[in-house]
């Protein structure tokens, strides 16, 4: 059944500014740091990929979209880069690898901790 979603294309979000300064400090924190982490700070997800980064003793640079009056925006920007505006977006190496469950699967797995050896 996800196939027939997945195979739809995929439409850009209305009102998405990849031009503003929002969409350029979105990428320029994804460049410019190893593992970045789009949150909410009372999100239990955002909460489970943080302590899968912090069980390796692996710095994250977080942005708490919660505290920010671009919230919104910035989620908008994200959906357009990976194609879904939940949090936690977490990227490593400036590659989306995912939500909260993805990470503590991938930590799981052993495929974590490959990035940081």
């Amino acid at each position: 059944m996800g196939s027939v979603i997945s195979a739809l294309p995929k439409k850009p979000l209305i009102g998405v500014n990849m031009s503003s300064p929002q969409a350029d400090m979105v990428r320029d924190v994804i460049a410019n740091n190893k593992v970045v982490i789009f949150s909410k700070s009372y999100c239990p997800f955002c909460t489970m990929a943080k302590e899968q980064f912090r069980k390796l003793s692996v710095p994250a640079y977080v942005v708490e979209l919660d505290s920010r009056s671009d919230a919104d925006e910035i989620q908008n920007i994200l959906g357009e880069i990976t194609g879904g505006r939940t949090v936690p977006r977490c990227f490593i190496n400036g590659k989306f690898i995912g939500g909260g469950t993805d990470v503590k699967k991938m930590y799981e797995q052993g495929t974590l901790q490959k990035y940081f050896k």
